[in-house]
């Protein structure tokens, strides 16, 4: 027997507002959209989005949906083919509305990661596997 991840759903308190972000920043193409629920198409894992205040309805009001959240709750990894791209697809997301939060730069771990906010202040990284070089091998 085993688990299989379907989907990541993010609560959101105005899911009109992230479901714009997520599709007019971020480029996912919105399949299903109403004023409670979004869906994006996706290969591999589902992205949807949820109203928070009914996800506290769905669960007999559990105390992590109707309180104020604080701090980072999750993070999504969007990986890019070249450390430029990471670069490019930044700058993009940032003109577009995103909130930058660190430029991208090579990291220590060999990757070139920028980190970039969503309208409720989910931080989210892109990235790209730095190339292997005669002077970091």
């Amino acid at each position: 027997m085993r688990v299989k991840l379907e989907g990541i759903t993010v609560l959101a308190l105005d899911v009109s507002r992230l479901t714009s972000f997520y599709r007019d920043v971020l480029g996912f193409k919105a399949i299903i959209e109403d004023n409670h629920y979004a869906e994006f198409e996706n290969n591999g894992v589902r992205l949807a989005i949820f109203s928070a205040p009914l996800m506290a309805d769905n669960t007999n009001g559990h105390h992590s949906f109707v309180e104020e959240r604080k701090g980072q709750a999750f993070e999504l990894n969007f990986e890019c083919d070249s450390p430029e791209d990471v670069h490019v697809m930044y700058d993009d997301f940032v003109s577009k509305g995103a909130t930058g939060i660190t430029a991208p730069k090579a990291m220590s771990w060999g990757h070139t990661t920028g980190f970039f906010a969503d309208p409720e202040g989910n931080i989210h990284s892109l990235f790209a596997v730095n190339p292997v070089t005669p002077e970091n091998t």
